[in-house]
């Protein structure tokens, strides 16, 4: 979420960043309870273009549309950039992090790194890397898988898939196994480039990630 200022004096903020008294600190929780006054949870999702909007227009993309059924207390950042790997992700995670304090991270990336036939090793150690680093931030994170053509080989592809599968099993995550289930499949639902999804598979999409994220965001607030 964005850093939350507090309005003490005109002219004058405090956030969670500023040196403050203990009894100050305590005094101005005191008055967020009693007043009902409470940060929104952050949503922050890191993918690549088929979380991006690519060549599709934004308020029709997944994100967005997910983002509607949010509960009033969340909010959504995406910061999904199009041609994104993992590597590019664990590179600009930190200052995210830093940036908003984040509730739940949504990790959607590798597939650019699958295309590419990255080493399975590297794009493990990128995603646990970004895992981690959410968690240590207190973020819970949901992982989302993703395969590859069967044309990069077999053993190859089967293994890029079982990334996604052992970091969940290992870091006891909650995993969207394959982001594009029921589209990847269907020429109707796929752009000419046979790779990134159209507007009108984007409500699938939408209906494959959201569960996931409501439960999530629920058990933030028992």
């Amino acid at each position: 979420m964005n850093t939350i200022f507090l309005w003490l004096l005109p002219g004058r903020r405090i956030s969670r960043h500023t040196p403050i008294s203990k009894a100050l600190r305590g005094a101005l929780l005191l008055l967020m309870l009693c007043t009902g006054w409470a940060r929104a949870d952050t949503v922050l999702l890191l993918g690549d273009s088929l979380s991006a909007a690519y060549r599709i227009p934004q308020e029709a993309s997944w994100p967005e549309l997910m983002a509607k059924q949010f509960p009033e207390a969340a909010v959504l950042k995406n910061a999904s950039v199009s041609g994104e790997t993992t590597a590019g992700g664990l590179a600009r995670l930190p200052a995210l992090l830093a940036e908003n304090e984040v509730d739940l991270l949504i990790i959607e990336l590798g597939g650019n790194d699958g295309l590419r036939g990255y080493p399975i090793a590297s794009i493990r150690q990128n995603l646990e890397k970004m895992i981690k680093l959410g968690q240590a931030e207190g973020a819970q994170v949901l992982l989302v898988g993703m395969h590859i053509p069967p044309n990069y080989g077999r053993r190859y592809t089967e293994q890029f898939h079982q990334i996604y599968v052992q970091l969940a099993k290992t870091h006891e995550l909650p995993l969207v196994p394959f982001l594009l289930e029921g589209v990847a499949t269907n020429p109707a639902l796929m752009q000419s480039d046979g790779i990134h999804p159209t507007a009108e598979a984007q409500p699938v999409i939408r209906d494959l990630v959201t569960p996931a994220v409501l439960t999530l965001l629920s058990d933030n607030h028992p």
